[in-house]
């Protein structure tokens, strides 16, 4: 039942005019689980996350975010979102951009300083809050706009492409504030090309020319396939001889 996930996704079709870019998608994602959307490029991973966050809408079928139907603007709080394409206010400061983001969330006062000192230390740019946006470099930009998804501490936790341009060091800690938010109740959707990203997912769903190949933990996967890694268990589910 739609109120017993965190995400419920039934039958979902997307077309762009006459290409249709996702066929028929069935997920249900409970809460508190890190889940991973793996596919190349083009495959269909992007549009899948904006159909979940209401930024795009479904050609057929169903998506429920905490048994609310989306698109919903019920669903804006709990939702945290970091698209694939930096959203910054390049002429303001960092500093600036969270304070703004965090007033859309009705964050104030000492409660909203306080959210903007955590999440700059997370991303570890703190040295560079005041600095404007438009001298940040692309790993800056992006790091940044990891800040701005956690700002209001959301309930789902969606993050495209999150760690592009981010150096190894800091991705670990990342992914370490990740499993943190997760053992503490957070749903997070984040969707990478990067094979040790997928491994530390606790289910996977590759897609593949719009279509969900499969879905289940690495090592479920793993075993299904019978190969040594994700990379040869995507190519074996894709039909291609490894």
């Amino acid at each position: 039942m739609a109120d017993e996930s965190a995400i419920l996704v039934k039958g979902v079709s997307k077309s762009f005019g006459k290409k249709e870019v996702l066929q028929g998608i069935d997920l249900d994602i409970p809460n508190a689980e890190i889940f991973g959307l793996l596919g190349p490029s083009g495959s269909g991973k992007t549009t899948l996350v904006k159909l979940i966050t209401g930024i795009e809408t479904a050609s057929a079928g169903e998506i429920f975010v905490r048994g609310v139907k989306v698109p919903n603007l019920k669903v804006f709080n709990m939702i945290g979102y970091m698209a694939q394409s930096d959203a910054l206010y390049q002429e303001l400061t960092a500093k600036e951009n969270l304070e703004f983001f965090a007033s859309l969330y009705g964050l104030s006062g000492a409660r909203r300083k306080q959210r903007i000192e955590e999440t700059m230390e997370l991303v570890n740019l703190t040295d560079a809050l005041n600095k404007q946006v438009s001298a940040y470099s692309g790993g800056m930009k992006r790091r940044l706009s990891l800040a701005l998804a956690l700002i209001h501490q959301p309930g789902i936790l969606i993050l495209d492409e999150p760690t592009v341009g981010i150096d190894p060091i800091l991705r670990q800690s990342i992914w370490a504030e990740l499993d943190k938010l997760s053992q503490n109740g957070t749903t997070i959707i984040v969707t990478t090309h990067v094979m040790d990203e997928a491994d530390r997912c606790h289910r996977l769903g590759m897609i593949r020319e719009g279509q969900l190949i499969a879905v289940g933990s690495p090592n479920d996967l793993l075993a299904q396939t019978g190969t040594a890694n994700i990379e040869q268990a995507f190519l074996r589910f894709g039909g291609v001889s490894v």
